[in-house]
């Protein structure tokens, strides 16, 4: 039985807190064809601080994702999943890297609305990345790049969902199996997906050399209702990214998480 110390408290926590912005990003795209909208993160976060209490969940979203980029920091530098050695583990591990700088800016924005530091409407910044990236030396490439890999990393959702390979990294009581399989197939296909999408954006915004044209969970949702049958496609996809913020709680509750990974890890700050 695992230590239930705090950096292990927060890990999980971390989990749900990044499940319920999914869940409230989901609610947003199911909700946006009527009363209007972006769905993606920092609108989602900006919805819940219009409701009751908004500040004190925001305060707790903030602390939970603090404990998701500890988290992924161990994951990271502790390889606290024990990837092998190799060019697919270590790249495993950088992407895990960039994702705890990436929730470290929902992070900041989440506490600048509880602590009432900002009070501008929420955004995803896709196009300001793709505008800065544009500035540096080989900024084409670069932008490239980073559409490559998130393309790269929604695949890997894609297979880790399809090929059960969750399943490693789950403690997964008997009687709850076929559910949470369900959960993580659909919700990590979904997000799968979208990424891809992201990605393409990103490659495309390089190809014509405008930031403009690189965008995230909304604007990849947009492309989407814009297909035949746009309207049935848009809410699998909605109804997909509200699976994965469930499969956020699944990880919350069942995450292996290795104790002398984690003391390692806090040993170590």
């Amino acid at each position: 039985m695992q230590t239930q110390s705090p950096f292990l408290w927060l890990s999980r926590s971390g989990y749900a807190a990044r499940g319920l912005v999914y869940v409230l990003v989901a609610g947003l795209a199911l909700s946006s064809s009527i009363g209007g909208g972006e769905p993606n993160s920092k609108s989602a976060l900006n919805v819940l601080l219009g409701q009751p209490f908004g500040r004190v969940w925001l305060g707790v979203i903030t602390v939970g994702l603090l404990g998701f980029i500890a988290w992924r920091f161990a994951q990271s530098l502790a390889n606290s999943d024990g990837h092998p050695a190799t060019l697919k583990g270590y790249g495993i591990r950088v992407a895990l890297l960039i994702s705890a700088v990436t929730y470290s800016s929902l992070a900041i924005y989440a506490a600048s609305l509880a602590l009432a530091f900002d009070k501008r409407g929420g955004s995803e910044s896709e196009a300001t990345l793709a505008a800065w990236l544009f500035e540096q030396p080989f900024g084409r490439y670069l932008v490239t790049g980073v559409g490559l890999a998130i393309v790269g990393a929604g695949a890997t959702q894609i297979v880790k969902g399809v090929g059960h390979g969750y399943r490693k990294y789950l403690d997964i009581p008997d009687t709850a199996r076929t559910a949470v399989d369900w959960i993580c197939l659909y919700g990590l296909a979904a997000r799968g997906v979208v990424f891809i999408i992201t990605g393409v954006f990103f490659i495309y915004a390089a190809f014509t050399v405008d930031p403009g044209q690189a965008g995230g969970i909304s604007e990849a949702l947009s492309w989407v209702r814009q297909l035949p049958f746009g309207a049935g496609l848009y809410a699998i996809a909605a109804v997909g990214l509200l699976t994965f913020g469930i499969y956020g709680f699944v990880e919350a509750a069942y995450r292996r998480i290795r104790p002398h990974a984690v003391s390692a890890m806090a040993i170590s700050y």
